[in-house]
């Protein structure tokens, strides 16, 4: 059965989304124009070099490859840089190796549905050794203790999804990721560069939707006021295709939110671990679609 990716074409397609993922302009992120929130475009490269070997493992679970991932990143950086990232990426990695003719969207459905109880002890201990910012209990239990015992990883993060836009994913079968990877795509066809592409996709989701990572840390209000500047700059910005972003005045404008957000404390890190994905995603996809009509 054709169709399966090989590991290194996996951790290659990998390594290229999460460099993408800081050389392209997301305001409020860290990126080639400007760090922030005490981590910088080193510190990611870095991360994405350490945890590509476990993302991509076929041999592990998905709740080992996301637990063991996080664990060398901090062993590399000492810091948070990527949790959302691997969370995501780790399910993508694993449907691209699958020996199925599918496509990788129609592959992630029988990905979550295998998820163990094991995956979920797994991801608790990677969620608690990560102690991201704001992280609570809320519906999916406290992760630093034990997952419920009939719960699988999809069961935590169906529980987790109204307040989390990375379990949202796990609970709608990567909607949003292919969504903005179809973006993705077809702002490259119109002419961008995948950096202007990935940039504006970010704003344009920027607008649309308050980052659950921003609520969890500084409220919905806050949340909503980025929110309500991105859409402002969008408007500004006006019917545009993404190589139009080569302009130095909408540069400049990207720049300024970006200075704003940061000057806030407004990270939108959920949004750009979903960018990272979805442009994994796109590039395992062109991938597996060779391979299949070959």
């Amino acid at each position: 059965m054709s169709g399966a990716l090989a590991q290194p074409e996996i951790a290659a397609a990998y390594l290229a989304a999460c460099r993408l993922e800081v050389r392209a302009l997301k305001p409020g992120n860290v990126h080639v124009y400007a760090d922030g929130h005490r981590m910088s475009v080193a510190d990611f490269d870095k991360s994405a070099e350490v945890s590509a070997p476990f993302v991509c493992d076929p041999a592990r679970p998905v709740g080992q490859r996301i637990r063991y991932a996080v664990e060398a990143t901090f062993s590399a950086v000492a810091q948070n840089t990527n949790l959302g990232i691997v969370l995501l990426c780790a399910p993508l990695a694993a449907a691209a190796g699958l020996p199925s003719p599918a496509l990788l969207a129609d592959r992630m459905q029988p990905v979550l549905s295998a998820l163990s109880h094991d995956d979920a002890r797994n991801v608790y201990s990677a969620i608690a050794y990560a102690n991201p910012a704001g992280l609570g209990t809320a519906n999916a239990g406290d992760v630093r203790a034990a997952p419920p015992a009939h719960w699988t990883l999809l069961d935590a993060m169906r529980a987790a999804a109204p307040n989390d836009m990375i379990a949202a994913e796990y609970a709608t079968a990567y909607a949003g990721v292919f969504q903005a990877a179809t973006q993705f795509d077809a702002e490259k066809l119109a002419g961008a560069t995948p950096e202007q592409a990935l940039s504006l996709v970010f704003l344009q989701h920027l607008a649309s939707r308050p980052d659950t990572h921003i609520v969890r840390k500084h409220g919905p209000a806050m949340a909503a006021r980025v929110q309500t500047r991105a859409a402002a700059v969008l408007s500004s910005l006006g019917n545009i295709r993404a190589v139009s972003l080569a302009d130095r005045q909408s540069h400049e404008q990207l720049l300024q939110l970006d200075a704003e957000l940061k000057t806030w404390g407004a990270n939108p890190g959920s949004l750009a671990d979903l960018m990272c994905a979805a442009a994994f995603a796109a590039n395992l996809e062109l991938l597996v679609g060779n391979k299949s009509s070959g």
